[in-house]
């Protein structure tokens, strides 16, 4: 905690001071971000940090390995599903971007098996892109295929965002648009799906 606190101090000495007006204007006229993004929980893939946003922006959830889960309403727990409901349907956000990466934990244990400390709630999870194994060779070397994986998912969530009928009808008439993109934490890169389904690297 000394860390954290340390933190918020520099945040009130050095960020504060020459953010306040904006807090308070997010504070009086509320949150009206124009892009959603879908990211995964790594603590080295930080939405705001990547995009250069600022605070009020981006809506941002995130979970293990930015997934999307189909749309399936039911009396359940869906943590992104209802964060996606409230940025389209309240805050009526503009554009959706599904944030996958290089290195994603969740991706590789789509691959080799969730570690045997989270079964609970992480094996479950991933199943959800079992479907996706059929597109990857089961051979080669490991790190390829799980390159190959981490493109497949974004490409997964993104197809899963046009399940939802309030996404899908939204982006089929051109007013919401959906992106996906994938940043490589070795080498800072942040690259673009592209209408072709290949990801390219976004030009500086």
């Amino acid at each position: 905690m000394d860390a954290l606190l340390e933190g918020y101090r520099r945040f009130r000495s050095e960020i504060w001071p020459a953010e306040r007006a904006r807090y308070e204007r997010l504070a009086k006229r509320g949150q009206r971000p124009e892009t959603l993004v879908v990211a995964c929980s790594d603590s080295r893939v930080d939405p705001q940090t990547i995009f250069g946003a600022v605070p009020g922006e981006l809506f941002v959830v995130r979970n293990v390995a930015a997934l999307v889960p189909p749309y399936g309403p039911d009396r359940q727990s869906h943590g992104t599903s209802a964060a996606l409901e409230f940025g389209v349907r309240v805050l009526k956000v503009r554009q959706i971007v599904v944030l996958g990466h290089a290195q994603c934990g969740g991706v590789r244990a789509m691959v080799e098996g969730a570690p045997a400390e989270a079964q609970d709630f992480v094996e479950p999870w991933i199943e959800m892109a079992a479907g996706v194994r059929a597109q990857i060779p089961e051979t080669g070397p490991l790190e390829e295929r799980i390159a190959l994986y981490e493109a497949a998912i974004v490409r997964l969530s993104l197809d899963n965002l046009k399940s939802f009928p309030w996404i899908g009808d939204e982006a089929a008439a051109g007013r919401l648009g959906l992106h996906g993109f994938s940043f490589d934490i070795h080498n800072g890169v942040l690259s673009r799906l592209t209408g072709a389904g290949r990801f390219e690297p976004v030009v500086i």
